[in-house]
């Protein structure tokens, strides 16, 4: 059991014999090496016409688990590379945790656009318990792929990389065969509305192709 978060010892000593089982079922579906961090159930008034649904954050994914009313159950994963967004809808009796995820088969693959799922009425305190560990790990996610496209772009552009720490694309100042100074400019621009130089390098990378004209 992971002690990532307080609050998973306690939802699981505290459910009904049935979300234990549905819980065992959620275990059982773990990898060698992958944790069980937080989990939540629906809210019994949230499902009256079904099994409640249980969701699990773990190490690796997070796992939708969707029982059927005559036994069984069928997981849905989202791996946390593919998570794009993720917000808590909190009311008055539950909240919904909403998520959208890209349909993607790696984080190399070609871009399959996304998909959205939200789980309703989940019982609150879990569910900001879930939230909390899908939040970090969007997080963590974007930023590698942040910086995966920085490394990119600035290997694309002349730039290189030493022991990670990314230097200054500098070939974006130089005159690349067949490449105006007014095609390096606009790149220059690009990466600066995206996020990968800073101000400081757009304006030196901006003096450099002045200064060469």
């Amino acid at each position: 059991m992971s002690q990532t978060d307080p609050t998973l010892a306690q939802t699981l000593a505290d459910e009904s014999p049935s979300l234990q089982a549905a819980l065992a079922d959620l275990r059982g579906l773990l990898v060698e090496g992958e944790g069980l961090q937080a989990c939540a159930a629906q809210h019994r008034l949230f499902a009256l016409t079904h099994r409640r649904v249980v969701v699990g954050a773990t190490t690796g994914r997070l796992i939708i688990l969707q029982r059927r009313l005559l036994g069984g159950y069928q997981p849905q994963d989202i791996r946390w590379q593919d998570l794009k967004e993720v917000s808590l809808d909190v009311g008055i009796v539950g909240a919904d945790l909403l998520l959208v995820a890209a349909r993607g088969a790696d984080l190399a693959g070609a871009d399959q656009g996304t998909r959205s799922i939200t789980i309703q009425g989940l019982r609150k305190e879990p569910a900001a318990a879930v939230y909390r560990i899908c939040q970090a790990q969007e997080q963590a996610w974007r930023e590698r792929r942040r910086v995966r496209e920085i490394e990119e772009l600035r290997a694309k552009s002349g730039g290189i990389a030493i022991g990670g720490a990314a230097i200054a694309p500098e070939g974006l100042a130089s005159p690349s065969p067949g490449e105006t100074p007014a095609a390096r400019l606009a790149r220059a621009r690009e990466m600066l509305a995206k996020g990968l130089i800073s101000d400081s390098e757009y304006e030196s990378i901006k003096a450099k192709i002045v200064s060469g004209l």
